[in-house]
């Protein structure tokens, strides 16, 4: 009875580690893989501004992107080192 009994807790903690292994650790890899990418989205457009220009050519600039529009995304903190860019 006590063989029986060890054979079905064998069993049922090979079921367990089976299934963490296959399936409950591939989905927390890839909630964290999704929350990382989500932070550095979140990073990226804290640290930007977005240049635009509204029907009658007034240059803006602002911190949300404008809707239907054609817009450049600045960086609020600046590259280390000189970037030199003519067609600004």
């Amino acid at each position: 009875m006590k063989a029986l009994a060890a054979l079905v807790a064998a069993v049922l903690l090979a079921v367990a580690a089976w299934w963490w292994l296959t399936i409950e650790m591939p989905r927390r890899a890839q909630e964290r893989a999704v929350a990382a990418r989500a932070a550095a989205i979140a990073a990226e457009r804290a640290d930007s501004l977005y240049r635009w220009r509204d029907d009658a050519g007034v240059l803006h600039v602002t911190d949300t992107p404008p809707k239907g529009r054609r817009y450049e995304r600045i960086r609020k903190t600046p590259k280390d080192g000189i970037e030199v860019d003519g067609a600004r």
